[in-house]
């Protein structure tokens, strides 16, 4: 069974490749989530965990489907 830990460093990695992909910044995505950038350097680095609506409107905003990212990470 995969740790909760893993689970949670794979969905910041799967957050940050969308981000990439997507050709957006974290000051970028941090705007259209009219939030500062350092929100977004957080979710990434590990710093702050994020809840489910939360990580809805990240996959919203970089195009990535959040049935896929549960698929991923399950």
């Amino acid at each position: 069974m995969v740790s909760e830990n893993a689970r949670r460093e794979r969905l910041r990695k799967e957050l940050r490749d969308a981000r990439k992909r997507a050709s957006l910044t974290q000051v970028e995505v941090a705007a259209l989530l009219s939030r500062p950038q350092s929100y977004i350097a957080k979710i990434e680095n590990g710093e702050r965990r994020i809840d489910f609506i939360e990580t809805i409107q990240l996959c919203k905003v970089v195009g990535l489907d959040p049935l896929k990212l549960v698929d991923i990470l399950t």
